[in-house]
């Protein structure tokens, strides 16, 4: 019996910064679909997406300072909320480099890495909600697993290829660092996944 009650809303904090790291996948793929100019004219989108998700986790921090007595331990808030911030800074990071890099054109491959990070946040998604509502979230979690060690294949693939027929050096660097860095968008999912699995077992 509890005779302190504890602050729910933390969940529903990160419940809601899982909706925005869903719609900022969901730009990317988008945008890396459309080629070079897409993703220039998702950049701002991007921008505001990123905002609004460090909004989100200020507030979590202002509420675990103030919050006596949370649902989970604080270290695991904080854990939790600094990895779900690093996986949309990455998504950021990826819009703005392709345009920068004036990446043009867009490989289908780029898409294919983009479409695994839209996944991986799809299922940290549903295992934040899991996690809410007090349901198990091992299921999602071995997707997000599953979805990283496809993208590091991909990935490693590609680089492969690159330096076997890549003659432009700044072509060939240009495209390394952005396969790198769709690879790693999907390595910092999985840091995810690997917090929510811990905090699952440690309050089960």
């Amino acid at each position: 019996m509890r005779l302190l009650p504890r602050d729910e809303k933390f969940f529903e904090l990160f419940c809601d910064h899982a909706e925005v790291l869903n719609r900022a996948s969901s730009l990317l793929v988008s945008g890396l679909k459309a080629g070079y100019q897409g993703m220039n004219n998702i950049c701002s989108e991007m921008e505001e997406l990123e905002r609004q998700g460090d909004e989100m986790i200020h507030q979590i921090f202002e509420k675990l300072r103030a919050t006596f007595i949370t649902p989970i331990d604080p270290e695991d808030i904080q854990t939790l909320a600094t990895a779900l911030d690093d996986v949309l800074d990455s998504i950021e990071d990826v819009t703005f480099r392709v345009g920068a890099y004036r990446l043009d054109p867009i490989p289908a491959d780029a898409v294919l890495l983009g479409e695994m990070i839209d996944g991986c946040c799809r299922a940290l998604r549903q295992a934040l909600w899991s996690l809410r509502d007090h349901k198990p979230v091992i299921e999602h979690c071995i997707e997000v697993n599953r979805l990283e060690n496809e993208a590091d294949q991909v990935e490693r693939s590609l680089v492969r290829d690159l330096f076997a027929n890549q003659t432009d050096a700044i072509a060939l660097i240009k495209y390394k660092e952005i396969y790198e860095l769709l690879e790693a968008t999907t390595d910092r999912s999985e840091d995810v996944a690997d917090i929510l699995q811990n905090v699952a077992v440690k309050n089960s």
